[in-house]
């Protein structure tokens, strides 16, 4: 990659003040951000932006993050997109149930700003 393309990070929530709040949160990074409301606009959206990372709502409409995840894991021109998901299911199923679909990581809302920003590091580091 070169060392003037930013990394694209795509956020999927159909709450859309958690989509806001994530990102104005994650602007102030140096990432470009592209956001979808559902399952579907997030899936087509992943496979035409090509995403460094995925952060994935479980419960949208149409398909669930779930879905997304693991239709991103089975795409090899996607073999390169992290995906953390986040959700207010309970922590239990998160925990899980996101490693099942292929999910690097996951976190649970409410959530702490500082706790995304360590797994889209982590996530970013580890697909770089």
């Amino acid at each position: 990659m070169a060392a003037d393309t930013k990394r694209k990070i795509l956020i999927a929530d159909d709450d859309l003040e958690i989509l806001a709040l994530v990102r104005r949160h994650l602007s102030k990074m140096d990432v470009e951000i592209v956001e979808a409301g559902d399952g579907e606009e997030a899936l087509d959206l992943a496979k035409s932006e090509k995403p460094d990372l995925v952060i994935l709502d479980v419960m949208m409409p149409g398909m669930s993050g779930w879905e997304v995840c693991r239709a991103i894991r089975e795409d090899k021109s996607l073999s390169h997109t992290g995906v953390i998901m986040l959700t207010g299911i309970g922590e239990r199923l998160n925990e899980m149930t996101s490693p099942l679909y292929g999910a690097d990581e996951y976190l649970d809302k409410p959530f702490d700003f500082g706790d995304l920003d360590q797994l889209v590091e982590k996530v970013l580091g580890s697909r770089a």
